[in-house]
């Protein structure tokens, strides 16, 4: 099994022609590091639609300055998409056109407070975002959640950013993910530490992982090359993971360990890895 539900195994860009209902919560939209949903007319791509209160910053507790989050607790009236983005989710079925748009939305609003130029973010042949020339970046959506994260690549190689609600996992897809030692690591952990989530933080780290892997090696990792372990901190809700890259798809130039931060908040399971340049 591949990691990295977003791109490849279910392509995730690609729209959706099947048919179902859409549910939305309050729209609630935030820009990291400052916080700010400052009020926007235009009707451009990344022009902010219907502010509302600004939610908690969550991304930016688990990125580093030189991150630009941007992060919606819901899916506000009034997005724009530039033209090649909306064709790409024409015939979707709202649930997706909601989280695409937003997840776009986000993305857009990040790249503008990097100080970048309004253009087009569109998938690759496996659905991973291209970003501008300079930049790059990372996109996450789930039941009430929106985010995107990017940086300047002189300063940051990779980010891969993850949320998933933080509820259990569903039978029998933690066995599906999980070495046996990362089974058993969980299991200590959801009995010491039940408020988290530690299977839902484990398959978000994973996320995270390929995310942080697919643009720059262009390659599958499975599930079960890449080994988690959790570093809770006194802090009950956020901390650190290690993730070692399995001997059998170590890649020149890619590093043997990452090391990401996770957060447990508002009812989400967030993880996040920036990769810093060689040196």
């Amino acid at each position: 099994m591949t990691l990295g539900t977003r791109y490849g195994r279910t392509a995730a860009e690609a729209p959706r022609t099947t048919t179902a209902a859409h549910s939305t919560t309050a729209p609630q939209t935030t820009t990291a590091p400052h916080s700010t949903t400052a009020q926007q007319t235009t009707t451009a791509p990344g022009a902010t639609p219907s502010p509302a209160a600004a939610p908690p910053a969550l991304l930016a507790r688990i990125v580093p300055e030189d991150v630009v989050c941007c992060e919606s607790l819901g899916d506000p009236d009034g997005v724009v998409l530039h033209p090649d983005e909306q064709a790409l989710i024409a015939r979707s079925v709202p649930s997706r056109r909601a989280e695409f748009s937003t997840g776009r939305h986000c993305a857009h609003r990040a790249l503008a407070a990097l100080g970048q130029p309004a253009v087009s973010i569109l998938p690759d042949a496996k659905g991973c975002p291209e970003w501008p020339e300079g930049v790059v970046g990372s996109i996450t959506h789930c039941d009430g959640y929106r985010g995107a994260a990017v940086a300047r690549a002189a300063r940051v190689r990779s980010v891969g950013i993850d949320a998933t609600p933080g509820e259990p996992l569903p039978d029998g897809v933690l066995e599906a993910v999980a070495l046996p030692d990362e089974r058993r690591r969980v299991g200590e952990l959801l009995a010491r530490r039940p408020a988290v989530r530690w299977d839902r933080a484990l398959f978000s780290a994973k996320e995270s992982i390929y995310k942080t892997w697919y643009p720059l090696m262009r390659a599958p990792l499975g599930f079960e090359e890449a080994d988690v372990t959790f570093h809770p901190s006194q802090d009950p809700d956020t901390g650190t993971f290690t993730a070692r890259i399995l001997p059998a798809v170590r890649e020149r130039g890619f590093p043997q360990q990452l090391t990401g931060r996770w957060l447990a908040r508002e009812g989400l399971v967030l993880t996040a890895i920036t990769l810093r340049p060689a040196g």
